[in-house]
Order: structure tokens, then sequence, then C-alpha cells
């Protein structure tokens, strides 16, 4: 279940409180005349199905809401009624598959963004990805696919196609397009300086390297990896099963493709570097035309969802 807490200017209640009345999915209406103070209004709480909210927070923005009040909306952990229990029961569908398109844009969009954090993560994961490939370590390439934050801008990518609003894309792209380029150029410092200090070489860049030899040999299954990560990734965000998210980041060879890249740069070995480049290439097309797919498949589904009549007398 999901509380909605509605700020309506008072010329609006009357609408808004219609509107949950006869939404299928709710319960537990309050009305609280005159709270609000900023901006001045009534408070308006409601309980309402995950599988619900998604075209009711449509139908509260048609009505202005988000322009002259407010539309807040919270998880709740437990609910102990059987008003909520036949909330759930009777609106459409399953709340594990519901997609709260709102949340799912504001979600990517705030993992989107260009900041000195989510830069200092994507280089740290680089360069542990490096180092991964210089002590031909499976556990430290796993350590920096988990470290990576790569999948947020892409998820968000694929929810501004998904949604058809390519100027939310304009963000995500920019994060990538401006992250994996200043990873592997502090990468490629990075080695140099530990070439200083004798603790890389090109001797060791150039040995055998068994555990790590697919971060720079990417092949068809390279993509097939990365399409079946794209769906579990977007699954797990649309279900609010972010736990799901450290087993997708350790599936796709993204991270480390930009670590073995910096050290072929570095190390003059340009034709590994393509490699390496083709690999992250493949990883981050494979993610975005199947997480697209999985959103758009998920809309059409909730579409059909909704042209189905219920109807059940609310409490």
């Amino acid at each position: 279940m999901l509380q909605m807490r509605l700020i309506t200017p008072a010329e609006r209640t009357e609408d808004v409180v219609a509107l949950l009345r006869r939404t299928v999915g709710t319960a537990h209406l309050m009305v609280l005349p005159g709270v609000a103070q900023e901006p001045v209004g009534d408070v308006v709480l409601c309980d309402v199905a995950r599988e619900a909210a998604d075209a009711l927070i449509g139908h509260l923005r048609a009505l202005g809401l988000s322009d002259d009040g407010a539309i807040i909306v919270d998880n709740v952990d437990l609910s102990l009624s059987t008003r909520s229990a036949r909330a759930e029961r009777d609106a459409p569908g399953e709340g594990v598959d519901a997609v709260l398109w709102e949340a799912m844009d504001e979600a990517t969009q705030g993992e989107s963004r260009l900041s000195v954090t989510w830069l200092a993560f994507l280089v740290v994961a680089t360069m542990l990805a490096a180092s991964g490939v210089m002590l031909d370590s499976a556990i430290l390439l796993v350590g920096a696919m988990a470290v990576g934050p790569e999948f947020g801008p892409l998820a968000g990518i694929c929810t501004s196609v998904a949604m058809w609003t390519p100027r939310r894309a304009v963000r995500p792209v920019v994060a990538l397009l401006v992250g994996f380029p200043l990873a592997a150029l502090l990468t490629c410092a990075f080695a140099l300086l530990m070439d200083v200090f004798g603790l890389f070489s090109k001797a060791m860049f150039e040995g055998p390297h068994p555990a790590s030899q697919f971060v720079w040999r990417p092949d068809a299954m390279s993509f097939v990896v990365a399409a079946l990560a794209g769906i579990a990734g977007i699954l797990s965000l649309t279900s609010a099963k972010a736990g799901m998210l450290v087993g997708v980041a350790i599936s796709v060879t993204t991270v480390p493709a930009a670590g073995h890249a910096a050290l072929a740069l570095g190390y003059g070995h340009f034709a590994d570097a393509r490699g390496s480049m083709t690999q992250l290439g493949l990883n981050l097309l494979g993610i975005l035309i199947a997480g697209t797919l999985t959103l758009l498949a998920q809309k059409l589904y909730w579409a059909r969802k909704r042209l189905v009549p219920v109807a059940t007398p609310n409490a």
C-alpha cells in the first residue's frame, strides 16, 4: 500500500474527494479542511494500492494539484485493516508488477546527475577495474562492477524513451558521455603513477590474464548478457526491489571495459583498447535496448489492465 498526502485548493477539494471515492483500490480517506498553510488549502489523506496509484496520480495531475497544491506519496510498511486488504484485492493486477512512472522518472533522474559523488564512484570503480585487470583478479573486477554507478543514467535514458520525454534523456546522456571518458583519463594517469612506484608495469599488462581476458574480447554473448541484465535491472527498479541491482551490476562488463581501455591506451596497446571499447559499447547498447523494451512492455500491460472495468463501493 501507498499513502497519498494531498494539498488541494479548497475549491477543488470536492472534486479530489470524488475522484478518490470512485477510484478502485483506495481506502482510509481523510479530509482536513484548512490545515495546509503553504500552499493554503485542505489536506486530503488516502491509502491506495500500488497497482492503482499510477493512474490516480495522472488524474490528480490533470486536476492541477501538482501545480496549485501538492501530491506526496509514501510507502506504507504495515497496514492492518480489512479495508486496505480489500483495496489491494479489488485493484487490477499485482502490486509488485505495478510501475509508478512519476517515481521511476524522479529516481532515475536523481541517479543521473553529473555530481562530484557520482563521478567519484565511477572513477574509483574504473581504477578498481584497472587494478583487477593488472592483477588478473576476478574478485577486484566484481567489486569494481558493484561500485560502478552507471546503471542510474542508463535507466534514466530507458525511462525517458518509454515515457517519450526526450529532454529528460539529456542529463543521463551527458553523465555517461562525460563520466566514462573522464574516468578513463584519470585511470590512465593512475596506472602511470602506479608504474612509477613499481606497482604496475607494461610487462604485467602484456602478461597472460586468464581470469580477465573476457573484458577486451567481446562476443555475441556480451550483448546477450547485457540485455538480460538490462531486463533484470529495470524490473528491480519498477518493483522497488533495489537489492537486486547488485546482481545486475556484476553481470555486465562496463566499468571493467573502461578500466582496461585506460590501461591499454596508457601502454600504447591500441588494438586492445578498441576491443575493450567495443565491449563497453555492446554492454551499454544491450542494457539500453532491453531496458527500454521492458518498460514499453510494462506500459502496454498496464494500459490494457486499466481498460478492464472494475467497480467496488469504497469505504
